[in-house]
């Protein structure tokens, strides 16, 4: 069983095309899926509240990863989520990584399908007939 664990996060890995898409993927999408809220705010619903605030990519990566490593009402640009959802969890990672996330967070444009591959869509088709 152990090695179908490594076999998968090395296949995950391989298919990430950068470290913060891994962790993003292995993670964040837990709560935060790309374009629905459900548990949490979609990731465009807080990319672009904090875009606003914070355009230049240095900016933002560096407010993202500092905030998420210690996350604080008073620190979110979201409180009517926090009101909603409750406050972020500490998620228990380093800095480092949560910037590697935000950078990814950055470039990514989550409003035009590059992360469909994160939600495959069932195929009907793949079902035997009867």
């Amino acid at each position: 069983m152990r090695y179908l664990w490594l076999l998968f996060f090395t296949l995950s890995y391989l298919k990430a095309s950068s470290a913060g898409e891994l962790y993003f993927s292995g993670n964040c999408v837990t709560c935060h899926h790309p374009t629905k809220t459900i548990s949490a705010p979609s990731v465009v619903e807080f990319k672009k509240r904090y875009i606003n605030a914070f355009a230049d990519k240095k900016e933002f990566v560096n407010y993202m990863s500092k905030w998420v490593l210690k996350p604080t009402e008073k620190g979110s640009l979201m409180h009517d989520a926090i009101q909603k959802h409750g406050l972020m969890p500490e998620l228990g990672f380093d800095e480092e990584t949560l910037r590697e996330i935000a950078a990814y967070l950055y470039d990514t444009d989550f409003t035009k399908g590059e992360i469909d591959n994160l939600f495959p869509k069932k195929s009907l088709s793949s079902r035997p007939l009867r």
